[in-house]
């Protein structure tokens, strides 16, 4: 074999998309920004394949549903643009929807992958995100003395895109998709602990409920003996977690009693829940003014600003949401962009339960219980924090939706007959 063939062969499609699935999981809590260079990065490309007939579009069922529900999503904050005339002020806010739009052509691409393999990189890819994500959150905690926020420069996101990367770890060992069940658990466990670190107080609600979601997904496959393991190791996890979280969990318990005593006693908002209540009555209160349509992404800083100012005499510290994720749609959207944004998470659960309900394949399922998992981790995390909106949040939202979608209920697609396999895609 010559030099030339040898390099053709590493850079064939298939090879560069399983280096380029490797990136997407591996690089949430690790590298954080670095998911939205190699997502965006990867649906530019997919764009110029597909104009070069090098790729073609997958039109499953279930991935042209969540691309109406997505296209309708960023339809509605463009459409309040308009409507308030302020597209040119909210450009630079509305070109972060083209991440969303790469859905479908991400998925023409991602949809070439074989499934068992691409099911195999999310699982040890997210292992190894969660190793990654501990090692970043003792030096942040110990040696820097901040909370934990990995790679993504935000605790809360760190702890938002950790939570998945536990959550698949926990599916993978669970659906047997990966045989090495020491090693998930061992992952697991590390990528639990950083999210303890993180401080993050909702990820730590969002985390016991998805993993409960992802045990009742596979009790089928929970023997008793396999059950009784199952409990042992869970048991074993749990005190090391308590072992290890106890100090953090009591600081960060202690500060939340506070802050709600400070704030029902006094009225002081001057803390972290009295910053989120405040918020949520200025938003509350602009979305009273505009229903319908909203003021636009662009306006929400000059209404917290305002808010802060007039309503609680406070100076504005440089918020860029209300810490509620449909509360930040209706203000900047209005009803329309609430109800596209549930659609997207309530089209893509949709999706998911009619695989589990009907399939017994094991990566199908393993596909549907991604998309179960990310849809309830980041409802949880947006009931007091970003939903989206944040690059990060955005981007690991399509890897998982996309390559949930497509393990899932779709099907995998052969390269056209033109294209040379040393292509790249």
């Amino acid at each position: 074999m010559t030099p030339i063939s040898t390099i053709k062969q590493h850079l064939s499609p298939s090879r560069i998309n399983i280096t380029f699935s490797i990136l997407c999981f591996f690089c949430p809590p690790v590298l954080g920004s670095a998911v939205s260079f190699v997502f965006n990065g990867g649906g530019l490309w997919s764009v110029f394949l597909l104009a070069l007939k090098r790729r073609r579009f997958n039109t499953d069922r279930p991935m042209v549903a969540m691309t109406v529900a997505i296209y309708a999503y960023c339809a509605a904050f463009v459409l309040a643009s308009i409507v308030n005339n302020s597209i040119a002020k909210d450009a630079p806010h509305l070109a972060g929807l083209i991440t969303f739009l790469f859905f479908p052509v991400s998925y023409a691409t991602w949809s070439i992958t074989e499934k068992t393999t691409l099911a195999r990189i999310v699982v040890l890819a997210s292992a190894a995100a969660c190793f990654g994500a501990l090692l970043l959150a003792i030096v942040q905690h110990y040696w820097l003395g901040v909370r934990a926020e990995g790679g993504a420069g935000n605790p809360i996101v760190f702890a938002t895109v950790a939570c998945l990367s536990v959550l698949m770890c926990l599916a993978g060992a669970l659906s047997n998709v990966e045989k090495n069940k020491v090693l998930l658990a061992c992952a697991a466990l590390a990528g639990a602990v950083a999210i303890l670190y993180s401080g993050s107080r909702i990820i730590w609600l969002a985390l016991p409920v998805a993993g409960i979601a992802v045990l009742l997904i596979n009790r089928r496959r929970l023997t008793s003996r396999n059950a009784i393991r199952l409990l042992l190791i869970a048991g074993a996890i749990g005190v090391v977690i308590a072992a290890i979280g106890f100090p953090i969990i009591y600081e960060r318990a202690a500060f939340l009693f506070s802050d709600w005593d400070a704030l029902a006693t006094k009225g002081d908002h001057a803390t972290a829940l009295g910053f989120r209540a405040a918020l949520w009555q200025i938003g509350l209160g602009a979305f009273h003014d505009m229903p319908i349509f909203g003021h636009g992404i662009a306006a929400s800083r000059e209404l917290m600003k305002d808010g802060f100012n007039n309503q609680f005499n406070m100076p504005y510290t440089g918020f860029s949401h209300f810490h509620n994720g449909f509360l930040t749609a209706l203000v900047e959207a209005g009803l329309v962009g609430a109800i596209t944004l549930a659609a997207v998470f309530v089209v893509a659960a949709r999706n998911a339960a009619i695989v589990l309900r009907t399939s017994t394949d094991t990566v199908e399922r393993f596909g549907a219980t991604m998309i179960v998992a990310t849809v309830i981790t980041y409802l949880i995390a947006g009931l007091t924090g970003i939903l989206i909106g944040h690059d990060i949040l955005d981007s690991t939202l399509m890897v998982f939706l996309v390559s949930g979608t497509y393990l899932a209920s779709g099907c995998q697609q052969a390269l056209p007959a033109s294209t040379p396999q040393a292509s790249q895609p």
